[in-house]
């Protein structure tokens, strides 16, 4: 399993750090279920990401080496952001400086409301909190799987004679 949140990403993001107007310092986005089938979804599976790929020193020299050479080999030189990545770990030990707000996992919450925030918290690191989506939206798995299953649960007890 691939462990370099580096390149835990879509590619063209890559290159957003240099997209974001001068001055940008603070990014926050969001969560939030549009709709379909169901008036309401089960959010579920965030825990994981962030144990998983989130916690502690997720950034190494190792890792940024690793980044460049395959970035640079993908979308030609320059595009990396090794000054960046080397920030996080100069000034935050190789942590993340994101704060992660959401709401409690296997909520129950009506569509188009907000499940969960992704703030930076260094305004040198603006461009991190989009950098971290593509990972942060695999969390849409796991929902699903528990909104289909509510659903499921919903229909069968609904069948049920007593």
């Amino acid at each position: 399993m691939n462990d370099n949140i580096l390149l835990l990403t879509d590619s063209y993001k890559t290159s957003h750090w240099r997209q974001y107007p001068e001055g940008t310092e603070i990014v926050y986005s969001y969560l939030e279920s549009r709709g379909g089938k169901f008036d309401s979804t089960v959010f579920f599976g965030l825990q994981y990401y962030i144990d998983q790929y989130l916690t502690g020193e997720v950034v190494t020299e190792a890792k940024i080496d690793q980044a460049e050479r395959i970035i640079d080999a993908h979308m030609g030189p320059g595009i990396f952001n090794r000054e960046a990545w080397q920030y996080i770990i100069d000034e935050h030990c190789g942590h993340l400086p994101i704060k992660i707000k959401a709401v409690p996992e296997g909520t129950v919450v009506n569509t188009s409301n907000v499940l969960m925030t992704v703030e930076n918290t260094d305004p040198e690191c603006f461009w991190l909190t989009n950098y971290l989506e593509t990972l942060l939206l695999q969390v849409w798995y796991p929902t699903t799987v528990a909104t289909l299953s509510r659903e499921c649960k919903k229909l069968i007890a609904g069948s049920l004679t007593m």
